[in-house]
């Protein structure tokens, strides 16, 4: 039977079609024989440098030029070279042959690199590069969409403008009216705020709300503890001042948990990772890992947060400026919602001048200005002595792409910092500060999520 990396080679030779679709994902190394990788190289080096399919006299030409072997390998090469004949092969099957091989080639050589680095045999490299190099070979594949053709594909361009987008609804009006019902996968959204203005309460509120609703939710934890994470949610679901969660009677917190439970289809799962030591490779590693073992695969996941996680590209780089890094966490941290089909959601901090600002602006990122612009949804979270002696907070539109970010620029919620829950105030909160006089109807009813806690009877 003929070998994979035969055939390859001879359709990359006369098959240009073949040859421009696969091209770009094949590798080197894949080939075992260093013979059929020398042919390999040169045929990628002419199409690299002249865009167009090396012939066979070309390719023994070139090879002839080559002087890194002596001349017994030479004879070998010409005469596998000879042998490359034109073949026809159906297409799809031959393209499909060609990514598994490429992809058992490349999970081959990750667990031999994964090896070395865990018998300390890579000076470059240690063990926290075994999960990406790992996840990045199991991710190997063929990208065969070709882009829309605007002319040509109107009939799907129309159904998708009726399509109904799945969407993680809030449980507060106003974040459901600025999203237009929720947040969409394949997204990430951020919340700006200042040092305890309350960045992790409004995600650990949300993370109750979604669960509540019956979906699977992912927190990542790289501040606080996995049972710190867990005592506010505690404080939130059990409607339990979080100062007397330890008071209450064991018979009791399994009851209200229970109850709970019943209540809900969701799974909610929180991952502590040292501050600083994770990045979205992790994170990756993280959600196969659960679909093994658990049967879990979230709907929406949570970072506890973006500033202090690791970026993949630049592991290791003490030298790369704060922009770059905090740029690059947040585009690697939207490539995993868009990978993982899923809304992330993450926070930021304030820079000093923004912090006890009553009107934080985009400026305020802190270290980078360019994770504004990878973001899809960010607003900032602000607190004032006003607003905490009246048990609220405001919230301001810094960038949306769901909606027009001129209405209801600003609003305001409740917090409930005891039972680490924000909820819905009354219209005449809102009137005072609204700096727009556009309303807009909200038209997602049947997303409109009840209240969070209606229904739920405690003993």
């Amino acid at each position: 039977m003929e070998k994979v990396e035969f055939l390859i080679l001879r359709s990359l030779l006369y098959n240009e079609e073949f040859l421009r679709k696969t091209l770009p994902f094949l590798k080197k190394e894949y080939f075992e024989d260093f013979n059929q990788r020398v042919v390999f190289e040169e045929i990628a080096s002419f199409t690299e440098q002249y865009n167009e399919p090396i012939t066979k006299e070309a390719l023994s030409i070139e090879i002839q030029k080559r002087s890194d072997f002596n001349d017994s390998v030479y004879k070998e090469i010409s005469h596998l070279i000879s042998c490359l004949d034109d073949v026809t092969v159906e297409q799809n099957w031959l393209v499909d042959t060609t990514e598994k091989w490429c992809r058992d080639r490349a999970i081959y050589l990750a667990l031999m690199d994964s090896i070395q680095i865990a018998d300390g045999q890579d000076e470059k490299r240690n063990r926290d590069a075994i999960p990406s190099i790992l996840s990045d070979a199991l991710a190997v594949s063929f990208d065969n969409n070709v882009g829309h053709d605007y002319l040509q594909d109107y009939e799907a361009r129309y159904e998708s403008y009726h399509k109904k987008e799945d969407r993680i609804p809030f449980d507060l009006e106003y974040f459901n009216k600025i999203t237009k019902g929720g947040l969409p996968n394949k997204t990430l959204n951020i919340a700006l705020a200042g040092t305890g203005v309350g960045k992790s309460l409004f995600m650990c509120h949300m993370a109750a709300s979604v669960l509540l609703q019956g979906s699977n939710v992912l927190y990542i934890t790289l501040e606080m503890a996995e049972e710190k994470i867990a005592e506010r949610i505690d404080a939130n679901l059990l409607n339990v001042n979080i100062q007397e969660l330890s008071d209450l009677p064991k018979v009791m917190f399994e009851n209200k948990v229970t109850k709970l439970a019943e209540k809900t289809q969701g799974t909610l799962i929180i991952k502590e990772y040292p501050t600083a030591s994770a990045h979205s490779g992790h994170f990756k590693s993280l959600i196969n890992e659960l679909a093994l073992k658990k049967s879990f695969r979230p709907d929406i996941i949570f970072i506890d947060y973006l500033n202090i996680c690791a970026s993949s590209r630049y592991r290791g780089n003490l030298s790369v400026n704060s922009y770059s890094y905090i740029k690059a966490i947040a585009e690697e941290l939207r490539g995993l919602a868009v990978e993982a089909n899923v809304p992330i959601v993450s926070a930021t901090q304030t820079t000093r001048s923004g912090y006890g600002s009553s009107d934080v602006e985009l400026t305020d990122t802190s270290e980078s200005f360019g994770l504004p612009a990878t973001a899809d949804l960010m607003f900032a979270l602000i607190s004032t002595e006003e607003l905490e002696s009246l048990g609220q907070i405001m919230v301001k539109q810094l960038k949306n792409r769901y909606n027009d970010p001129t209405i209801n620029k600003r609003f305001i919620v409740g917090i409930d910092r005891a039972k680490m829950r924000l909820y819905d105030c009354e219209q005449s909160a809102q009137d005072d500060i609204l700096d727009s006089g556009r309303e807009e109807e909200y038209t997602y009813e049947e997303q409109k999520p009840k209240k969070s806690f209606e229904g739920f009877k405690f003993s």
